[in-house]
């Protein structure tokens, strides 16, 4: 049973939807072959002090709208139940600290946390970089998972930048997003253009972009394409 604050403040309705929305998001994970096993998690704020979150350890073919697991801002579940990711405290320190983002995607996505495990951000150096992430997807710091220390690296790596990704040294990638399914295409688009930068650096040097280049592209695709 949900809190009466809880209540006067989301929709039911909505709610519910959220909870639907965030299975087929996993699924999203799967198919795009960015999580193995149960690897990997998605958040969806919820209302202003609550969000949803993966069950820790559970099959992404087990998931259904009930097991996500409903937390507050501190990252603790407020309904008895199924244990959240391992990651819970980290999407919490981003959504206390980040009011703007209404959804967290983590994943290991093999080219990107490549990447990550070099320490080295990836290069803009392809349109669909400008478009998606205005830049380079910077790589932030080392941080043990259980705790809000990979919370503050993303927080703190992305300071300043205009890519909803950033890639954390020796671990994976974590994006953010308006809702849950920006952030999920965003780790869908991270793990695509880190594929093709490295095969690019298989064959040479690619070619950097105009900065003037990227800040038109990146207005373009954020302020005029699509309907």
């Amino acid at each position: 049973m949900l809190s009466l604050t809880f209540e006067v403040t989301v929709n039911e309705t909505a709610y519910a939807q959220v909870r639907v929305d965030l299975v087929d998001l996993h699924r999203v994970l799967v198919q795009s072959e960015l999580v193995v096993w149960t690897a990997g998690n998605v958040s969806a704020k919820v209302g202003d002090g609550h969000f949803l979150i993966k069950p820790s350890g559970v099959a992404y073919e087990r998931l259904t709208p009930e097991s996500m697991v409903l937390c507050d801002l501190d990252g603790h579940p407020v309904e008895a139940g199924l244990k959240p990711s391992s990651d819970v405290f980290a999407h919490a320190y981003v959504y206390r600290h980040r009011p703007d983002v209404g959804g967290v995607a983590h994943t290991h996505s093999t080219y990107a946390t490549a990447w990550a495990a070099r320490n080295e951000p990836i290069p803009c150096v392809l349109t669909a970089m400008a478009d998606e992430f205005g830049g380079e997807i910077p790589v932030g710091p080392f941080a043990l998972i259980g705790g809000d220390d990979i919370g503050r690296g993303i927080v703190e790596t992305l300071a300043g930048s205009r890519s909803p990704a950033v890639l954390l040294r020796n671990h994976g990638v974590f994006t953010v997003g308006a809702s849950a399914r920006d952030a999920v295409k965003a780790a869908v688009m991270c793990e695509d253009v880190a594929r093709t930068v490295h095969i690019a650096r298989q064959l040479g040097e690619p070619l950097p972009m105009e900065q003037g280049d990227v800040d038109r592209l990146y207005d373009r695709y954020q302020n005029v394409y699509g309907q």
